[in-house]
């Protein structure tokens, strides 16, 4: 496993998350919307109605709003999640902003500080730091 590749490094954090829960960690996260093991930073903030896990880390103050589903995946410091987003199987790096509405999928990675405007689609994007996304990426490719 090459921790270096998005995907191993998904499935790493997985593989850290099960043994967490395999000898009940106190680490895990007990919020009510969590689905398998979770880790939340205590700073986070978690809206109302959240589905978060399988497999999802969330990083110190994050913002996580309303309606957000995540699973397999992670979450780095300072990231807001707008309400009703669908984050799976992705990176999203620290102090991006993710708006309302927004899907993304199939191994997305975004960099440092990467703004995704509302209602957009995001499927194995890989997007360097410090962009604003106003438009879908539907298909597999990187952002520069």
């Amino acid at each position: 496993m090459d921790v270096g590749q998005p995907k191993d490094f998904l499935a790493g954090t997985s593989l850290y998350l099960n043994y967490l829960h395999e000898k009940s960690s106190t680490d895990l996260s007990k919020y009510e919307g969590c689905v398998g093991p979770v880790l939340i930073d205590p700073t986070a903030k978690i809206g109302k109605g959240c589905v978060i896990g399988p497999n999802v880390t969330i990083g110190p103050n994050c913002i996580i709003e309303d309606g957000v589903r995540l699973k397999n995946t992670v979450i780095l410091e300072g990231v807001v999640v707008g309400a009703n987003s669908w984050i799976s199987q992705s990176i999203i790096g620290w102090k991006s902003r993710i708006g309302k509405w927004v899907r993304i999928q199939n191994v997305s990675v975004l960099g440092q500080d990467v703004h995704v405007s509302d209602e957009l689609f995001i499927n194995g994007g890989r997007i360097l730091p410090h962009k604003d996304i106003t438009s879908s990426i539907p298909e597999e490719s990187i952002i520069m």
